[in-house]
């Protein structure tokens, strides 16, 4: 296997395997940043003399090939190639000659595999917050259009106060307002440039780490070349939390809506495509894309307790260890994806029962309304408390089931102005 740290010695077949793998596979989403990082790295070079300007020239015109070929699905990692870095100084020394090999200088595997690392997580969340904020859009829709239905609150899982379906679309996009703060968060510890810091102790080159900074529009650097390598882990532990949080909000939602779909609540439902049935069952219409959605959630917010695990017990500097950060994140960050794509495409076709009230369930849904009603009216709380609770008891307790019979505005109240302005404050990044 070709490989770029090779001093002529080869390491059996197995311990290759066993050391490089599924490394292969992932390491393909990171092939474009790959290009980018070394497009950056060797513009500085030239700038600090280590390259001549038709060096540069010929070095940016290859890789922009190799970048085409990329974007085309056209590069393929060979079988006796490690991972992507080496396969594209493998291609540049091919196309090119010796000049392809001067595109190493200054750096280590390290901080590239760090700098594509950031890259591409520093799209992922991009990625990641135009999907929320599509859902977001979708849910405070509904909040408008559904804000007079009521809905039955429950504590306990025992019947509660009222609410609505405004309120309960509303909550959820509210929720995921605050979970771009996470994403937010997470985005701006990637947004460091940690080239130029090499195996974790720099060099001795007079590299211009500013610079590369600049071209790859950093925000800032890891500017302690020790630092640096302590982000690794530390970067994937940051957006596995973020995207965790994402994760909790449509696990719980999930869970409403299979709960909701449930013939005994009959809250909301789904036209038959969006629902599956049973193999004897006829009348069976299963919410399986939420109970996916719910368990894939789980199974994302498991991934940062599981890279708190990997990097923890280690000194500081690299470790191969770190490699496996990526088949932890990766497949987590793809599920985000999806299950954030998968909400939306069923919420477009969401039915809500505008009649849950008529059931008898609900007849002492508004007894606190009553109460308070009392007490405005000049009873003491705890008489009006008293006395309510003794119609319950007695069967002599009846109020009008509408949102005009409750005395507080929350219920009406859903603030979706100021929710959308806490979302638009939240995913300025």
């Amino acid at each position: 296997m070709a490989t770029l740290w090779s001093k002529g010695t080869k390491a059996s077949d197995i311990v290759e395997d066993f050391t490089v793998g599924n490394d292969r596979v992932l390491d393909m989403a990171l092939a474009k940043y790959d290009v980018i990082g070394s497009k950056a790295h060797i513009k500085m070079l030239e700038s600090i003399g280590l390259l001549a300007a038709d060096e540069l020239e010929t070095l940016t015109g290859a890789l922009d090939e190799i970048l085409a070929e990329i974007e085309a699905g056209k590069f393929i990692l060979e079988n006796d190639v490690e991972d992507i870095h080496s396969q594209v100084e493998l291609l540049l020394t091919r196309r090119l000659g010796d000049v392809g090999k001067k595109i190493h200088s200054g750096r280590s595997r390290n901080d590239q595999v760090l700098v594509d690392i950031k890259l591409f997580l520093r799209d992922e969340l991009r990625k990641t917050r135009e999907e929320m904020l599509e859902l977001f859009d979708v849910l405070q829709s509904l909040s408008e259009k559904h804000k007079d239905v009521m809905l039955p609150g429950y504590t306990h899982g025992q019947v509660a106060m009222p609410s609505s379906f405004g309120l309960w679309f509303g909550a959820y996009a509210e929720a995921l307002a605050d979970d771009m703060h996470m994403i937010r968060g997470a985005f701006h510890l990637v947004n460091q440039n940690p080239l130029g810091s090499a195996a974790g102790y720099g060099n001795s080159f007079p590299l211009d780490r500013e610079m590369t900074a600049r071209l790859l529009e950093f925000e800032d650097l890891d500017w302690n070349v020790v630092a640096a390598q302590l982000s690794r882990g530390k970067a994937e532990k940051a957006v596995a939390s973020a995207i965790g949080c994402v994760a909790l909000t449509l696990n719980k939602f999930a869970s409403d809506c299979c709960l909701y779909m449930c013939p005994n609540f009959g809250f909301i439902s789904f036209p038959d495509e969006l629902t599956t049935g049973s193999s004897i069952m006829p009348h069976k219409k299963n919410p399986d894309v939420w109970e996916i959605i719910r368990g894939n959630c789980n199974r994302i917010m498991a991934a940062e307790n599981e890279i708190t695990m990997l990097c923890s017990n280690m000194a500081h500097g690299y470790h191969r260890d770190f490699q496996l950060l990526k088949d932890i994140l990766f497949p987590a960050l793809e599920l985000m994806h999806k299950c954030l794509k998968m909400t939306v495409f069923m919420l477009h076709d969401i039915r809500v029962n505008r009649h849950i009230l008529d059931s008898p369930i609900y007849d002492y849904l508004f007894t606190v309304e009553e109460v308070n009603r009392r007490a405005l009216a000049g009873m003491p709380f705890r008489d009006a408390y008293k006395s309510v609770g003794i119609e319950v008891n007695e069967g002599r307790f009846h109020a009008e089931k509408t949102v005009n019979h409750t005395h507080v505005g929350s219920i009406g109240n859903l603030c979706n102005d100021r929710i959308a302005a806490k979302m638009k404050k939240a995913a300025d990044f």
